[in-house]
């Protein structure tokens, strides 16, 4: 069939010529039964050339379309085909609109003696889909995605599994674990069946719990079984008595969200790839003297792996065992509280220091002959094998578990440390015998738990901590405050290989953990480093935390800089602690995107969103995780939070080019970006709305109305900081405009900035403008100097308010507010 042909503006990377596309358009005919449709492409370069097939010419698959059903399936015998006859089937209530809910149960046996009951029981063949997704246990502590065409085969034990039907619903099943000691997964029995293996520590029959949901999207569905396992975990009272009356003390010990920010939004240094295993408080000094040198001021400090007290001088980390509280000699001669006392004096900007310890105490657990040995009860107990040392492990009894870590959290509080970062979590599924996984599995969380509240207000970063049991008993749970977790595997600098996938992981893992009670954390990259810019756009996306472990010395400035910004102490005279940009919502996987597998030749899409709906900012990060250059096209409603407004206009900004697209709506005759990245490529894609001045003086209008198309007159969006890869999240709230009853043509635009820098507005008037003339800026009621205001030059439209220099000029200083107020008057068109 003739397509139609418009004109398009690419957006490339830099290295890249600026070029000119044509974009074609067609419809295509649905239909009558809905259903899977694919199409191809077939295409010559001019009139007197020979027609080629796309999929021949350039190896690339088919297109596949799948249109949904009118009329909703409403039985899950619609969606799965001869299950056990021993699950018991309840439709449920969903929380999440245009989804289906089942919860499913059956029993498993119960542990005798030493030995767990095994179960697997067949959820049968979903039925009639084009492509499935998975979470899988790609090994005992983490996830990672796996994706399929054909049937289900997972290659690792999978949590949750998601199939796109080829009438275009999507069926998502949901193993839920740590009710009644019982935990499941999916696996394959290679016929296509899912089978639910579970596993029964208690010494009565337990239940196995599966959840399936249905929805038009894959996301919807997902959030709908999630919701419904919280539920269920809510049910089951999983918080003992002792995490209750330490959450009912946590406001008057200041655990508040506004407060927590300080440690979310810090930037952070870690010693482990920087500093190597062999740490000493000297390394530490030394590498916090460099940063200080190069005036990169880190708020956070994680002290990783090495600093403890350790049997087996000289012996594998994984058969050492812990014997003391304070640090070791050879390294910290004169003690941890020595280390941090130090560290405080001479480097006021660091406001929290974490150490590293795991949740046994260390890899080899405790020594069985050191100091916490004789203090505490020890229990020797069956580590399974993995891909660390197996065999016999020495551990804090369960009795003394919760006494241990309130002593020892006190001590490191009284030892200037602020937080800690608890690794090896996933130890606790590699016990054995049924009867210590009973004693062990939620002691050692609870107690975890309770002296995190206790002593650190919950500024605790979770690692190795993705097994069913922990996700479900600790991390789902909303009934305290949200706890850091680590998302990935390791940010390994020497395997090329694992960049990208590292990208790709967080990005599908985030599709589950992004309905957690935690905030996921991408782990730590270096920013002199091959790959460091990649790394750093999607820490800057995630929503997360973003900690640095440079080598010292090996530093991108430039890199750091575009992390982050300096923020004003409140109710302090020139005194600045630099902050993250993180966006409000955590990042992840787009929708259209949610089935295509790691090996296919095209884009990773990774989504974020800042502010509130309607008026927030919308991010899409583009990573080209294949080994060769890739074009695409990008159209406006892949962007998060894009509403149904089709008349509501956007401009898009490209990050690395600075590149701002005319206005475009969802109704637009072009909504598309065309861009074209080479391998290790990267973008940061930023959908700003444009708000428009109302007629009604002292008023805002941002044009967010479904129903109201917009009207013309002065157009306006605010980019927030410029040279920021996520700028506009150092937006505190929307921005506001109106037109100003006392200056007649004037706009008035309010701004609430977290951070000092430049400050971006783009506007459709301002070409024809006069800068000095037809714009004020004020800080703090007072008139910001002319040299800080100027016309944008590569980008005509973009006004450039350099925040920070007048702010230091002028000698302000911050109240007690958080945010840096910054009003600017337009003279409307």
């Amino acid at each position: 069939m003739p397509l139609n042909p418009i004109d398009q503006l690419a957006v490339n990377s830099a290295s890249l010529p600026r070029v000119y596309r044509r974009y074609f358009s067609t419809a295509l005919q649905k239909p009558a039964d809905g259903g899977q449709v694919q199409f191809t492409l077939k295409f010559r370069l001019s009139s007197n050339d020979t027609w080629k097939w796309v999929n021949e010419h350039c190896g690339a698959q088919d297109g596949e379309i799948c249109f949904q059903p009118k009329q909703a399936l409403e039985d899950l015998g619609d969606f799965l085909q001869n299950y056990s006859p021993e699950f018991s089937i309840y439709s449920v209530e969903s929380e999440t609109p245009h989804t289906q809910l089942w919860s499913l149960t059956a029993k498993v046996t119960a542990a005798k003696e030493k030995a767990s009951g095994f179960a697997d029981t067949s959820l049968g063949t979903p039925r009639d889909f084009a492509r499935w997704f998975s979470l899988v246990r790609i090994w005992t502590p983490w996830l990672a995605p796996e994706h399929g065409q054909g049937n289900f085969s997972p290659s690792q034990d999978a949590i949750l599994a998601c199939f796109l039907r080829k009438d275009g619903l999507h069926l998502v099943l949901l193993a839920l674990s740590g009710v009644d000691e019982v935990s499941s997964v999916f696996r394959a029995d290679g016929h296509g069946n899912v089978i639910v293996h579970s596993r029964n520590d208690s010494t009565r029959e337990g239940n196995i719990r599966v959840i399936a949901a249905v929805g038009a999207s894959c996301n919807s569905a997902i959030a709908a079984a999630m919701y419904h396992a919280r539920k269920i975990v809510r049910g089951d009272d999983s918080m003992s008595t002792e995490v209750k009356e330490e959450m009912a003390l946590a406001p008057e010990k200041g655990v508040k969200a506004e407060w927590m920010e300080n440690w979310y939004d810090g930037l952070t240094y870690c010693t482990w790839n920087a500093l190597g295993q062999d740490l000493t408080e000297q390394k530490i000094f030394d590498a916090l003297d460099i940063l200080k040198e190069k005036n990169i001021k880190v708020t956070n400090l994680i002290i990783d792996d090495n600093w403890q007290s350790l049997d087996n001088p000289g012996e594998h980390q994984f058969i050492r065992g812990w014997t003391d509280f304070d640090a070791n000699k050879e390294g910290f001669p004169r003690g941890l509280k020595h280390t941090t006392t130090k560290i405080r004096d001479d480097h006021p900007n660091i406001q929290h220091i974490a150490v590293w310890h795991a949740i046994l105490g260390y890899w080899g657990g405790v020594s069985p002959t050191g100091n916490i040995a004789k203090h505490y009860k020890t229990r020797e107990v069956r580590k399974a094998n993995s891909r660390l040392v197996g065999g016999p492990i020495t551990v804090v009894d369960e009795e003394d578990v919760p006494r241990m870590y309130d002593d020892f959290y006190r001590f490191l509080l009284q030892s200037g440390i602020d937080s800690v970062k608890t690794d090896a979590q996933f130890y606790l599924d590699l016990i054995d015998d049924a009867d210590d996984r009973r004693r062990f599995m939620k002691t050692y969380q609870d107690a975890w738990t309770i002296a995190s509240l206790r002593y650190f207000s919950i500024k605790a970063i979770s690692c190795m901590s993705l097994i069913p049991q922990i996700i479900f008993h600790t991390q789902l749970p909303t009934d305290k405050p949200r706890l850091m977790v680590r998302n990935s595997d390791d940010f390994f600098p020497d395997i090329p290989s694992s960049h990208p996938f590292h990208i790709f992981t967080n990005a599908y893992t985030s599709l589950f953990t992004s309905h957690l009670n935690v905030l996921p954390d991408w782990d730590m990259f270096q920013t002199s480093h091959p790959y460091s810019s990649y790394h750093a756009a999607a820490r800057c996306l995630s929503g997360g935390p973003i900690y640095i472990t440079d080598t010292p010395g090996m530093h991108d400035i430039s890199l750091i800089r575009s992390m982050t910004a300096q923020a004003p102490h409140p109710n302090s005279l020139q005194s600045f602690r630099t902050i993250i940009l993180r966006p409000s919502t955590m990042a992840k996987t787009i929708e259209q995107n949610i089935y295509t597998a790691y090996h296919e030749t095209l884009f990773l899409r990774v989504g974020g969103f800042h502010g509130a709906s309607g008026t927030g900012t919308s991010f899409l990060g583009v990573f080209n995780v294949s080994e060769t250059p890739l074009r695409e096209l990008v159209h406006l409603s892949a962007f998060p939070g894009i509403g149904s407004n089709l008349e509501q206009e956007y401009i898009i900004q490209a990050f690395t080019t600075g590149e701002i697209s005319d206005s475009i709506s969802l109704n637009s005759s072009l909504p598309i970006i065309n861009l074209a990245l080479e391998s290790k490529g990267w973008e940061i894609l930023a959908a700003y709305p444009l708000l428009f001045s109302s007629s009604s003086p002292g008023s805002s209008d941002l044009s967010s109305s479904p129903t109201m198309p917009p009207r013309k007159g002065t157009q306006v969006a605010v980019l927030g900081l410029l040279g920021k890869m996520t700028g506009a999240a150092a937006l505190a709230s929307a921005p506001s405009i109106s037109e100003d009853p006392h200056n007649d043509g004037f706009v008035k635009i309010g701004i609430e900035s977290k951070a000092l820098g430049i400050l971006g507005i783009w506007t459709s008037s301002l070409p024809v403008m006069d800068v000095g003339k037809d714009v004020m800026v004020t800080m703090q009621g007072r008139g910001v100097p002319e040299k800080f205001v100027k016309q944008k030059e590569a980008e005509k439209k973009v006004l450039e308010i350099d925040v920070e220099g007048a702010w230091m000029e002028m000698g302000l200083k911050q109240g007690w507010e958080s945010t840096v107020g910054v009003e600017v008057w337009i003279r409307g068109s």
